[in-house]
C-alpha cells in the first residue's frame, strides 16, 4: 500500500513538474510572438517611413526634372522665333528686291518697246535699199555684158583659165630656182655655224669617269676593302660594287652618274681609313652624299651664271648640276649643255634673234639624261615634261623635246637648240669613242634587226639612235609590223648596252609592177 502510494505519488509530481514546465514554455512562446509583433510592427513602420521618404523624394525630381525639361523647352521655343525672326526679315529683305527687280525689268521693256519702233523703221529702209541695189547689180552686169559681147559665165570662166596659167608658170619658176635656194641657204647656214664656232672661246676639257678603282699593291692580313665594306657603300649609293677577277680592283657598275661619283667617293675614305666601320662609315657616306649634293647645286648655279641667264626653279637647277657626273660616249654632258648654250646664243645673235632663250633652251635640252636611271622614255620627251612642269616657257619646253624629233617644232629656237646640239656633241675631240667601236656598234643594231624573219634590211640612223627596218610586204602585215617593232626593240635591249634609248621604225612598203607591151 505504501509503495502504491508513492508511486501515484510520484506520478502526480511528475505531471505537476510536466505542466509546470509546459506552461513556463508557453509562457517564454508568448512573449516571443509579443516581441515579435513588436519587431514587425517597428518594421512595418520603418518600411512606412522610408516609403514615404522615397515617394517624396520622387514627386521633387520629377517636379525638378519637369522645370528643367520646361527651361529647355522655353530655350528651343525662344531659339526657333528668333530663328522665325530672322526668316522673316530674310523673306522681307528678298521681297523687297524682288519688287525692285521687277520694276527694274518694267523699265527695260519700256526702253525696249520705244527702240524697237525705230529699230522696225531702219528695218524697212534696209530692204528697200537691198532692192534698189539688186536691181542696180541685175542692170549693171547686163551693161556689162552687152558691153563685153560675152556673158558672165564665159568670163569668168575667162578670167580662172587665165589665173590657172599664171600659177603655173610660178610653179614652174620656183621648181627651177630650188636647187640653186637650197644650196644657198646650205652655204649661208655652214658660215653661220662656222661664225659661232670661230666666237666660241670656251675650252672643255672633258675628264672621263672612273668606273674602275685600283687597290693599292701589298697586301696585308686585313684587306683594305672587304666585301662588307662594299655592301655598305652598295647601301650608301645606290649603285653595284663588285671586285676584280684578279682582286686588285673595284668596279663601279650603275646607270646614276650621282650614285657612281658617291660610290667612288667612299671607297676613296675607305682606303684612306681602312679601320672605318659601322657608325662612322655611316656618318662618313652620309657626309660624302652631302658633299655631292653641294656640288650638284653649285654646278647648277654656274651653270646659269657662265650664260647670263635668270636662275629656274630650283628642281631644274639641281637637274642642270647633275649632268656634270653624267656622260655620252665620253662626253660630260654639264659641259656639253654649257658649250651648246653657248652655240645656241652665238647662232641666235647672229641671226637678230634674242639670244637669251636660245641659251635657255640649250642649256636645258638634256637635263633628262640625268633621269633617264629612274624613268622610261626618251631624254628629250622627260626633259619636256620636266621643262613644263617647273614653269618654263613653252617655247625653251618645245625646243628641248624637239631636238631629237620626239614633238613638232615649234619655233625657230628649236632647230637652233639641234643645231647648237649637234655641232657640241660633233667638234674634234668632243668624244672618245672610236670610229671602230661605233662602227660596231652599228653593225650589232643591224645585225640584231636582220636576224627577225620577214625583215629584208635594216639600216641604223642617226649615230645608232635609230634602226629603220625594211620587211617583206608579203610576209609581215600591218599588225605583224608592230608586233615585229616590239620584238626587235626587246632583243636589243637584252643584247646590247647603251645609253638613252634606241628607236626602232619598221617600214612596210608594197610596190606593184607590170610590164606594158
Amino acid at each position: 500500500m505504501p509503495a502504491a502510494l508513492a508511486v501515484v505519488l510520484a506520478g502526480v509530481a511528475g505531471a505537476c513538474v510536466g505542466l509546470w514546465l509546459a506552461l513556463r514554455v508557453r509562457a517564454r512562446l508568448d512573449r516571443a510572438r509579443h516581441a515579435w509583433a513588436q519587431e514587425l510592427e517597428r518594421i512595418r513602420a520603418t518600411a512606412a517611413r522610408e516609403a514615404q521618404t522615397l515617394r517624396v523624394e520622387a514627386e521633387v525630381a520629377a517636379r525638378e526634372e519637369a522645370l528643367v525639361r520646361r527651361a529647355e523647352a522655353e530655350e528651343e521655343l525662344r531659339v526657333g522665333q528668333v530663328h522665325q525672326a530672322e526668316q522673316e526679315a530674310m523673306l522681307a529683305g528678298r521681297k523687297v528686291l524682288l519688287e525692285e527687280e521687277a520694276r527694274a525689268l518694267d523699265e527695260l521693256r519700256h526702253d525696249l518697246a520705244v527702240r524697237e519702233l525705230p529699230l522696225a523703221e531702219t528695218e524697212r529702209e534696209t530692204q528697200g535699199l537691198r532692192a534698189e541695189m539688186d536691181d542696180l547689180r541685175r542692170r549693171h552686169r547686163v551693161e556689162l555684158e552687152r558691153v563685153a559681147g560675152m556673158s558672165a559665165a564665159e568670163a569668168t570662166r575667162l578670167l580662172v583659165g587665165s589665173e590657172i596659167e599664171e600659177a603655173r608658170a610660178l610653179a614652174d619658176r620656183l621648181v627651177r630656182g630650188e636647187g640653186a635656194s637650197a644650196t644657198e641657204i646650205g652655204r649661208a647656214a655652214k658660215r653661220l655655224m662656222g661664225i659661232s664656232a670661230g666666237r666660241m672661246a670656251n675650252l672643255f676639257y672633258t675628264e672621263r669617269p672612273q668606273s674602275v678603282i685600283s687597290l693599292p699593291e701589298g697586301r696585308s692580313e686585313r684587306p683594305p676593302v672587304t666585301p662588307e665594306d662594299l655592301k655598305l657603300v652598295e647601301k650608301a649609293s645606290g649603285v653595284a660594287l663588285t671586285f676584280s677577277e684578279e682582286g686588285d680592283a673595284i668596279r663601279i657598275e650603275g646607270l646614276d652618274g650621282v650614285g657612281r661619283e658617291v660610290a667612288r667617293r667612299c671607297v676613296a675614305r675607305l682606303l684612306r681609313r681602312p679601320g672605318l666601320r659601322g657608325d662612322a662609315f655611316t656618318r662618313v657616306a652620309a657626309e660624302v652624299t652631302a658633299e655631292v649634293e653641294r656640288e650638284i647645286v653649285d654646278f647648277g648655279r654656274r651653270a646659269f651664271a657662265l650664260l647670263n641667264l635668270e636662275r629656274a626653279h630650283p628642281e631644274i637647277m639641281k637637274l642642270v648640276g647633275r649632268l656634270n657626273f653624267r656622260t655620252s660616249y665620253s662626253q660630260n654632258q654639264w659641259e656639253h649643255a654649257v658649250e651648246a648654250g653657248f652655240l645656241c646664243g652665238m647662232i641666235a645673235a647672229e641671226l637678230g634673234l634674242d639670244p637669251k632663250p636660245a641659251r635657255r633652251a640649250a642649256l636645258l635640252h638634256d637635263i633628262g639624261k640625268a633621269l633617264t636611271h629612274e624613268l622610261d622614255g626618251s631624254h628629250a620627251v622627260i626633259g619636256a615634261d620636266y621643262a613644263r612642269r617647273f614653269g618654263e616657257t613653252e617655247v625653251v619646253a618645245n625646243a628641248v623635246g624637239a631636238h631629237h624629233t620626239d614633238e613638232p617644232f615649234g619655233s625657230i629656237y628649236a632647230h637652233l637648240v639641234a643645231a647648237a646640239d649637234a655641232m657640241s656633241g660633233g667638234r674634234p675631240g668632243a668624244r672618245r669613242q672610236t670610229e671602230d667601236n661605233h662602227m660596231a656598234k652599228l653593225a650589232e643594231i643591224e645585225r640584231l634587226a636582220r636576224s627577225f624573219t620577214g625583215v629584208d634590211e635594216a639600216f641604223a640612223v642617226q649615230g645608232g639612235r635609230e634602226v629603220r627596218v625594211y620587211v617583206e610586204a608579203d610576209r609581215i602585215g600591218d599588225a605583224g609590223a608592230a608586233t615585229l617593232a616590239s620584238e626587235i626593240a626587246s632583243a636589243i635591249s637584252r643584247g646590247m648596252t647603251f645609253p638613252g634609248q634606241i628607236k626602232v621604225t619598221v617600214i612596210r612598203e608594197l610596190k606593184a609592177v607590170e610590164m606594158a607591151s
